[in-house]
């Protein structure tokens, strides 16, 4: 069969199942599932035969984010150890539809809160027109500026997690660190009010307890799996990689954040 991948079929996978993947990733070189690949990742192809929901077409848009949102934090390891390369457009859309429902939800479940915490606030808003057209309109552009801004941030850090591991003599994979950082984003809307709720509906507290358990943990274990898994690190180089990350994604993220800020209060 040469070097031809092989890939297992199998039922669509439970409700409980973190990764929706074929039953068995296998490196398209060797054929083994254990393998991080027998050739050096490069921006044209990742050497791993793996499957991300949100970038299949055979069902809703709802289904294939709620799956991949859940693979991201559920399923964090096994997710990034075998993140393929591929097109930008498709994380970027996943992405910024993530971070919009994950702040929209964010924001409703924060404004009856603010309501009560400031009532004089609210009488005013709820009397004065001008005060009310202000607040809809920092709204208007506020939602859209913190949306785009988490979207950098997580680039950002997946970028950061590339340079850190150029530093460690790792070939570069710039194209899939960005989709590594964009398909983070997942975190927010899993880890929000929105997926908590989705999550309690769905699988009870089982399903809570789960998330609670591996939120925190989420963004670290992404980390050492990309970096294990895609650019083939031992564990101290990881450790050197993440610590050279860390600055740079602070560095990126403060200083987008500084430029959007900016360009809120010169629109205003």
């Amino acid at each position: 069969m040469g070097n031809k991948p092989a890939i297992d079929r199998r039922q669509p996978l439970r409700d409980d199942e973190p990764f929706d993947v074929p039953a068995a990733v296998l490196c398209a070189t060797c054929g083994q599932p254990d393998c991080a690949g027998c050739l050096p990742a490069t921006e044209e192809g990742s050497g791993i035969v793996a499957v991300i929901p949100w970038e299949r077409r055979d069902t809703g848009t709802w289904t294939r984010l709620w799956a991949t949102s859940k693979a991201t934090t559920l399923g964090a390891s096994t997710f990034f150890a075998a993140l393929p390369d591929g097109a930008l457009a498709p994380a970027l859309r996943f992405a910024f539809l993530a971070e919009a429902l994950a702040v929209l939800a964010m924001l409703t479940a924060l404004l009856p809160l603010g309501a009560i915490a400031l009532p004089g606030l609210t009488l005013e808003l709820t009397r004065n027109p001008a005060a009310r057209a202000s607040a809809f309109r920092w709204l208007a552009l506020g939602v859209p500026a913190l949306v785009t801004w988490m979207v950098i941030a997580h680039a950002a850090h997946g970028a950061a997690l590339d340079l850190g591991a150029r530093r460690q003599g790792a070939r570069p994979a710039r194209r899939r660190a960005l989709r590594f950082g964009l398909y983070a984003c997942g975190w927010d809307l899993m880890t929000g009010p929105l997926g908590a709720l989705t999550l309690l509906f769905s699988q009870g507290k089982k399903g809570m307890g789960d998330l609670l358990a591996t939120a925190a943990r989420a963004p670290g274990t992404s980390a050492v799996a990309f970096l294990q898994g895609i650019h083939g690190l031992p564990p101290a180089a990881v450790a050197r990689a993440r610590r050279t990350s860390s600055i740079a994604a602070a560095a990126l993220t403060l200083l987008s954040g500084f430029g959007i800020i900016t360009a809120l209060i010169l629109f205003l």
